[in-house]
């Protein structure tokens, strides 16, 4: 018997410290990705507690049929899909409604000045932006393609694992995938600036030149491996490069957090207009 297996039975019988060190191994990852399918802090933080408190709960029935990230992972996506079903999705151009909004609210304007300049996690990075942009398209999709593509690209289940986690067959998960990436590419593709001269989106340049003006903001960009291989690479090739880089970017700790935070509420907000 391991640590871990000694820790679950103690919570199995009710010790809830020993749940919360169970909890506590899953908890980063848990939270972003809520964050990620609410795009909202706040939520974000009450679904993790009402996660908690039902896996708390439930525990005694766990079986260890599937890993305890699994199962844990299965209430929280559940208690989310329950609340996001209430909610519209997002247009493809929430971010230019936001940037139209932005651009006629000096009290906006100077709410992501105040953060940029006095939040310890105020940066403004583009490769975070680009985490940010991945998560306002991927709220323009289907509920359940959201789902399972965050679950897949982001956090690495595999599709036996979102299958168990969904209650689906693992047939529909990889419909649920290839459709999401497919609309996911659409979007990008007729969209952003880095990986289509021609694409409409140039808020990463624009929100560069605010924030950072001294920068040389090609030379920047040049940088990523994603707009490097931009000429060469298949949609499908640069949409791994975003994944890839999206998965080392935690967007409730990065250097550029709380900024992104104040844009990302700008987006929302638009939503209810």
């Amino acid at each position: 018997m391991n640590e871990n297996d000694d820790i679950l039975k103690r919570a199995q019988v009710g010790d809830i410290r020993a749940f919360q060190e169970l909890f506590s191994l899953v908890q980063p990852n848990l939270k972003s990705y809520l964050y990620r399918l609410f795009a909202n802090r706040n939520d974000a933080e009450d679904f993790m507690h009402d996660t908690f408190v039902r896996g708390f709960e439930k525990i005694k029935s766990f079986r260890s049929e599937s890993t305890f990230k699994t199962w844990i992972f299965q209430i929280a996506t559940n208690l989310a899909v329950d609340e996001l079903r209430k909610r519209k999705r997002w247009a493809v151009d929430a971010q230019d409604k936001a940037r139209e909004r932005a651009g006629k609210s000096e009290e906006i304007k100077a709410d992501f000045r105040y953060t940029n300049e006095n939040s310890p996690h105020g940066n403004y990075e583009i490769t975070e932006h680009i985490d940010f942009c991945f998560t306002c398209i991927s709220k323009t999709l289907v509920l359940e393609q959201q789902v399972a593509l965050m679950l897949k690209e982001v956090y690495d289940f595999s599709i036996k694992e979102i299958a168990l986690l969904l209650n689906q067959t693992e047939g529909v998960i990889k419909h649920l995938l290839l459709d999401s990436r497919k609309n996911m590419n659409s979007i990008f593709e007729n969209r952003c600036a880095l990986i289509n001269k021609k694409g409409t989106c140039h808020q990463c340049k624009e929100l560069n030149t605010f924030f950072n003006p001294t920068q040389n903001h090609d030379l920047i960009v040049s940088s990523i491996d994603l707009v490097k291989a931009a000429d060469k690479y298949n949609s499908d090739q640069l949409f791994e490069l975003r994944t890839a880089m999206i998965r080392q970017i935690d967007p409730l700790k990065s250097s550029g957090s709380d900024l992104q935070e104040v844009i990302m509420k700008c987006v929302s907000e638009t939503q209810n207009d």
